[in-house]
This record gives structure tokens, C-alpha cells and sequence, in this order.
């Protein structure tokens, strides 16, 4: 188990601002790897309601639970090391394995009998490497007939990062797009694809 404070900042961006970025940060195809985001929530969507996600995170056949919350600057992670079969129950049973993920989310809900739903997948093609002081990503994602590209820029100092950030973006003439997490978009193209009295 893991908990550390995320800061990131991202942007969306263009098929062809995505190409360019990858040439100037000298990323090739070898680069990117393959991830899954297997999202969870209640069904009346409670941990989007407190601003917080829940997600199990596949890569190279390993399995990650994380609990993301927000805190005063960035989001709290708490990370667990999960099994295929803790995994797999999960997301088909909702049913959390014991460790650090279960006990905050039992601190967060004033109900102790909510439910946990798998409410889907999201992939990504994702490339990382140290620039400046901090980790820079790019993100090429697919999920519900959906697909769009992103820049992170994973950082430990929040007003340096920030600097270093839209530095980059205006260098490269890319401009500043509102940007929700992951897993907001996952949700917002789920929405789109629900019928008009279910949203």
C-alpha cells in the first residue's frame, strides 16, 4: 500500500498536436504502453458526488486498486496491490478486497451498505518521461466509441509546475482547454450514450 499527494496538470489535445508533441519529445512507438482504468461507483453515484474516483488499474498483467480523494492542493492516492481474482470479483461482484482502499471508502460513506457497480474500461496508449522537474505524459485513449489525446505533466511543486506547463503549451501554440480527469470524461460519454430520462 501507497499514499502520496498527485499534482498534474493536462490538457486535451489535437490529433495533430498530439503527433507533434511526440516528435519534439523525441517519444517513438516503442514508448507506449498499454493500460486499463476499470471505473467503479455507486449506483447513484456517490464517490463522483464527493469528488472522489475509484478505479483498478491494469498494466502488464498487474493490478492496482486506487482511491483517489481530493486534498487541499492535488488528490490523495491511496494504492493497493490487488490479485486477477480480487480484480476480476471486483468487477464482477463489487466486491472490495480488505486493505487501505475498503477502510477509507468505509470512513467516507454514512451508509455502510452501499454497493460498488463497474460501470466500465477505458484504455490508453501512454508514454512518460522526466522533463524539467517533473514526469511528462502522453495520452492516447479509447473508451466508449471515444477516443482523445492528452498532456500530463506530473509534478511535486505545484507553482513551478504550473510555470513549466504553460511554457510548453505556448512554445508549441497549443492552447489552454478545460481539462476533466479520466474518468469525468468516461462518465460524461457514458451519459451521452444513456437515454434522455435516465441522465
Amino acid at each position: 500500500m501507497s499514499q502520496h499527494i498527485e499534482i498534474e496538470f493536462k490538457n486535451l489535445l489535437t490529433k495533430k498536436e498530439f503527433d507533434h508533441l511526440k516528435l519534439v519529445l523525441s517519444f517513438s512507438e516503442q514508448d507506449f504502453r498499454k493500460q486499463a482504468n476499470h471505473y467503479f461507483d455507486t449506483q447513484n453515484f456517490q464517490l463522483k458526488k464527493l469528488g472522489c474516483a475509484l478505479r483498478i488499474r491494469e498494466k502488464i498483467n498487474k493490478y492496482e486498486l486506487t482511491l483517489k480523494q481530493q486534498a487541499k492542493i492535488g488528490l490523495l492516492e491511496t494504492n493497493q496491490t490487488i490479485s486477477v481474482i480480487e480484480a476480476n470479483t471486483m468487477m464482477e461482484e463489487g466486491t472490495i478486497p480488505s486493505g487501505p482502499v475498503a477502510n477509507a471508502l468505509l470512513k467516507m460513506f454514512s451508509n455502510k451498505d452501499e454497493v460498488l457497480i463497474y460501470f466500465g474500461t477505458l484504455v490508453t496508449n501512454r508514454a512518460e518521461k522526466t522533463y524539467k522537474d517533473g514526469i511528462i505524459v502522453l495520452d492516447h485513449s479509447i473508451y466508449l466509441n471515444t477516443e482523445d489525446f492528452e498532456l500530463e505533466y506530473e509534478v511535486e511543486d505545484e507553482k513551478k509546475g504550473k510555470d513549466i506547463f504553460h511554457q510548453l503549451l505556448n512554445q508549441h501554440h497549443i492552447p489552454v482547454r478545460k481539462t476533466d480527469n479520466k474518468i469525468m470524461r468516461f462518465y460524461q460519454a457514458k451519459k451521452r450514450k444513456l437515454p434522455d430520462k435516465e441522465r
